[in-house]
């Protein structure tokens, strides 16, 4: 048995392939770096769905009916969201998706697709006592999820976002994604499939470590000494959050893009004492400080940077709060947990794997 099903193969799939020892990602014959730089999330949302829908229409068509379906969620489930509004922003928009049709059709599966980017702004803008902006079915995906939040959208956001959310659409079968197929085998509907995964990715060891890398910046800026406080936390048992990965023995190529962007946008903010500075410099600053203090501290390991130090950087600079960090994550990751929903429910058998009892064994003597 392999503890945590490490190097257990449980799918053949052709969406997604995860080179740890490289620091390669494929996505459906495509590396990560031509994705990101040249493809929008809504083609790649037709990329990931090509083969598991019947009638997918071209790449403007789908990109208008994503926006249509953006426009239908936010219809459907206005009048629940003052109910939702006071509970955790992730729970929130769980329990919002708990409320949308449980089909397998490309109706289901592009609503589904809509419903984070549509519920999360929503339900930002309630917390905080605004009325929630209802979306612009002919805006881009991303462009429309910062102007239901915030009113407007600059070109330079939407566009980090937009590639922030094709980084993050699917990455092999990580437990989120697993847990999508394994209730996809049962023939459950799309929604339960996907409710699943969001399920996964509420766990803080996967889809929740974005927030802290926020916390784990302000914390060493107001310490002064970023070695000596990755030291401590390291002598301490801490988790040095943005670092390391279960796969990648080498960078998380993911990080790289997602540094690029950050580089473009700038990402200039006020640091959390006041005094004006580059967000990203100082990052940086700590980046190499953690990759020093881990090669030393831990020099049988190769820890790298993850996706998630940067991803924090990058929603922080469009305005999210560290509380919806996961919620972002999932309305990018929601496209490959419905691809791989249906590659299960098409090509795959109900997943049932065996267990190994370790338990007292009773007297059967009679």
């Amino acid at each position: 048995m392999a503890n945590g099903l490490d190097d257990v193969v449980a799918a053949d799939t052709v969406l997604s392939d995860v080179d740890g020892a490289g620091g390669h990602l494929t996505i459906r014959g495509h590396s990560l770096t031509e994705l990101a730089a040249h493809w929008r999330y809504g083609q790649v949302v037709r990329l990931l769905f090509d083969g598991f829908f019947d009638e997918l229409p071209g790449d403007a068509e789908l990109e208008k009916a994503i926006g249509d379906a953006r426009v239908e969620v936010f219809e459907r489930l206005q009048p629940m969201l003052t109910e939702l509004a006071p509970l955790h922003i992730y729970s929130a928009m769980r329990a919002g998706i708990a409320l949308l049709p449980d089909g397998d059709g490309l109706a289901d599966a592009l609503r589904l697709t809509a419903a984070p980017a549509v519920l999360t702004p929503a339900l930002l803008r309630l917390s905080r006592g605004k009325k929630p902006i209802a979306p612009d079915a002919s805006a881009d995906h991303a462009a429309d999820m910062l102007k239901m939040l915030g009113g407007t959208a600059s070109p330079a956001l939407a566009k980090a976002l937009d590639t922030y959310l094709v980084t993050v659409c699917d990455h092999g079968l990580n437990a989120s994604t697993f847990a999508t197929r394994v209730v996809a085998s049962t023939q459950a509907g799309l929604t339960s499939a996907i409710l699943a995964g969001l399920g996964a990715l509420k766990g803080p060891l996967h889809g929740g470590a974005p927030g802290p890398v926020i916390e784990m910046l302000d914390a060493i800026e107001a310490s002064g000494d970023a070695a000596a406080w990755l030291r401590d936390e390291i002598a301490r048992g801490e988790r040095i959050m943005g670092f390391g990965h279960r796969i990648y023995r080498v960078r998380d190529p993911r990080a790289d893009v997602l540094k690029a962007v950050v580089r473009r946008l700038g990402a200039r903010s006020q640091t959390s004492s006041g005094k004006a500075g580059s967000r990203l410099a100082f990052a940086e600053t700590v980046e190499q400080a953690a990759l020093d203090v881990l090669r030393i501290a831990k020099p049988q390991r190769s820890i790298q940077t993850n996706v998630e130090f940067y991803t924090a950087l990058l929603l922080e600079a469009a305005g999210f709060p560290e509380e919806a960090f996961s919620n972002v994550f999932a309305a990018g990751r929601v496209a490959g947990w419905i691809a791989h929903a249906r590659e299960q429910q098409v090509t795959g058998r109900m997943i049932r794997p065996q267990s190994r009892y370790v338990g007292p064994v009773p007297d059967l003597v009679a």
